[in-house]
Parts: C-alpha cells; sequence; structure tokens
C-alpha cells in the first residue's frame, strides 16, 4: 500500500535478487522496487567487475513520520553484489503523529558476497525514527556493511533514533548491536557518543579478520569472538568520518579486497 503524500502514510516494500550465471558474472535475476525505494542496477560495460552493482535511490523524501520502509535482498551461491547509496537520507518528521521505520533483510548463501554502502542518514529535528539491518550469511558467504548517522543538520538537535544491526553466520550471532540516540545528556556523555554530530559504524565478515583491536583517536576496529570485525567510528563531520574509516579497512587484513566506498 502507497498512500500519496497529501494522504501521508507511506508503505513500500522493495525485493533484489542476485545469481551468478553460466559465465561467473553476477546478475540482477529479479527487481522489485515500490517508491520511495528504488532500485537501479548499473549496466555493464566491457572489462567491468564481475560483481552486480545496485544503486538504492530514495525518489522521494523519505523517510517521514509514518512511513513503513522495507527491503529484501537476496544473493545465491558464488554471486556478488554491491549495494550503493548515491545520496544522504534525511529522517524527517511527519505531518501527524507517528514515527518511521526501515527494514533491511539481508541474505547470503555459501560463497556468496555483499557490500552494503550506503549514503549517510540525517536525523533532522522532531524525527522519530527506528532503522533495522539484519543479515543473514551461510558459513562462507561474506559481507560489508556501513551505517553512518548525522545527528542533526548544522544548528539543530537530532530527533529520536532507534538502529538495530542483528549478524548471523551459519546459524550463529556474531552481532547484535544497537544504538538509541534523542536524550542530550545521554549524547553528551563521554561514555556514550561524547558529544559527538557522526557515528559510523562498518561490519565486515571476510575470510580473515584482525588478530587484535587497532585504534585510533576517533576510530577502533575490534574483532569479534566468534568471527568478523566491526570499525566505531565518532567524530564531528563526515570527511572526518569518511578518512577514519579509510584508515580502519587499510588496518583490515582483508582491506585490499572491497570496493571503493
Amino acid at each position: 500500500m502507497v498512500v500519496d503524500r497529501t494522504g501521508r502514510e507511506v508503505r513500500s516494500r522493495a525485493r533484489l535478487v542476485v545469481e551468478r550465471d553460466a559465465r561467473g558474472d553476477s546478475v540482477v535475476r529479479e527487481l522489485r522496487s515500490q517508491a520511495p525505494l528504488t532500485l537501479v542496477p548499473r549496466r555493464r560495460t566491457s572489462g567491468t567487475s564481475r560483481r552486480a552493482v545496485v544503486h538504492l535511490v530514495g525518489s522521494a523524501s523519505s523517510p517521514l513520520g509514518g512511513d513503513d520502509l522495507a527491503l529484501h535482498v537476496s544473493v545465491a551461491p558464488g554471486a556478488r553484489l554491491s549495494l550503493r547509496g548515491i545520496a544522504a537520507t534525511l529522517a524527517l518528521p511527519g505531518h501527524g503523529p507517528g514515527g518511521s521505520r526501515s527494514s533491511i533483510r539481508i541474505e547470503v548463501a555459501e560463497g556468496g558476497t555483499v557490500e552494503y554502502l550506503p549514503e549517510p542518514t540525517v536525523v533532522t529535528e522532531r524525527a522519530a525514527h527506528r532503522a533495522e539491518l539484519s543479515v543473514r550469511l551461510e558459513e562462507h558467504a561474506r559481507v560489508r556493511c556501513l551505517e553512518t548517522l548525522v545527528l542533526g543538520r548544522t544548528g539543530e538537535q537530532p530527533g529520536q533514533l532507534r538502529t538495530d544491526l542483528e549478524l548471523e553466520r551459519g546459524g550463529r550471532r556474531l552481532l547484535r548491536n544497537g544504538l538509541d540516540v534523542g536524550d542530550p545528556a545521554l549524547g553528551a556523555s563521554h561514555g556514550y557518543l561524547g558529544g559527538a554530530r557522526v557515528l559510523a559504524t562498518e561490519a565486515v565478515v571476510w575470510d580473515r579478520d584482525p588478530e587484535a583491536p587497532v585504534s585510533e583517536r576517533d576510530w577502533t576496529l575490534v574483532p569479534l569472538a566468534s568471527g568478523g570485525a566491526l570499525t566505531t567510528v565518532l567524530t564531528g563531520d563526515t570527511i572526518t568520518a569518511g578518512r577514519c574509516l579509510e584508515r580502519a579497512r587499510a588496518a583490515h587484513p582483508a582491506g585490499a579486497e572491497f570496493t571503493e566506498r
């Protein structure tokens, strides 16, 4: 169900399936979009990578209060997908009561690889948004997923935000990570966000993991107990956050295999 902006409720469902063809190329087998979730595959040209590249385009202002958005991504054995954003997402208040919700579910079969690289999400004043990302991997699948949160536009306090990341491989839970934003006192606490305006996290499950934590002033790269690694960046702007992520990727033993941001 999609209701016009004048009615102000949007329920959007999208689906993406990527498989490997007889030549070994990763190809889009199923693609269903529903505004504002629009999926646009990039045309493969001669000599380009054998992975499938799909851009996630926000075709309308979203999420607004009341929106309910969901995307299901399935990657077949041996296939490789790069799912990218092309512009920042603004979480905005709606015209009436109620918050917005976005849910992304990614399933990767044996030997498959997904790199989910959206642009930043800006949590504007008075917004109330919940973002959920669930990743299920078979035992020898790989994933790299990025999240960058900007807490308010220039000169404003952020609204309410709840994020949840669940990451499993071979039926084992590797990571369950949640964040609540919107309480000024909590955000200023050195035990929480320390007053940072930008929070970026990048979860990686690849063939090799860091042997020990690596850190600098604004970022840490930490191996997870059951496999994989998590980078966390706290800083004041997205440019600095991007540079921190680049240094963390360079410190990862498989970082040379990652595609560019």
